[in-house]
């Protein structure tokens, strides 16, 4: 019991910190996949890979065989699969981006719309290829 008394403080930040990274999951935000279901909706279901970055982060690097869509022109529509059936994997360099555009993609009716978690920097963390842009 004096453990917890003498690191109070501790165990808060604990407490509080778990609880940042469980909001999203709570509130019922956008679906988000790992690196790994993403490849697995990739080669199993013919998923399509948006990159909702700006072009010149695009052009610096990005998963191999993603289409640019910046997160501006995502309602716009242009660009994307014209069967809405289709899963989509979207990324960015963080996954708060592609979370947004996953929320507009619903709207639209891209019901199988998901996030990459972490998004690039979880790709190339899971040691999956990336391409660049001449």
């Amino acid at each position: 019991m004096s453990f917890i008394v003498e690191n109070w403080i501790w165990l808060l930040a604990a407490v509080a910190s778990g609880g940042l990274l469980l909001w999203p999951r709570l509130k019922g935000g956008a679906d988000g996949v790992s690196p790994n279901e993403a490849v697995q909706l990739i080669n199993r279901e013919k998923a399509v890979v948006i990159d909702v970055c700006e072009p010149a982060e695009f052009a610096a690097a990005h998963v191999v065989g993603a289409k640019n869509i910046p997160l501006a022109d995502i309602a716009g529509g242009k660009g994307l699969p014209g069967n809405k059936s289709l899963p989509v994997v979207v990324v960015c360099a963080s996954g708060i981006r592609s979370a947004k555009a996953c929320t507009q993609l619903k709207g639209m009716g891209y019901e199988r719309a998901v996030s990459l978690m972490g998004g690039l920097s979880a790709w190339r963390e899971a040691n999956l290829p990336i391409e660049k842009s001449a």
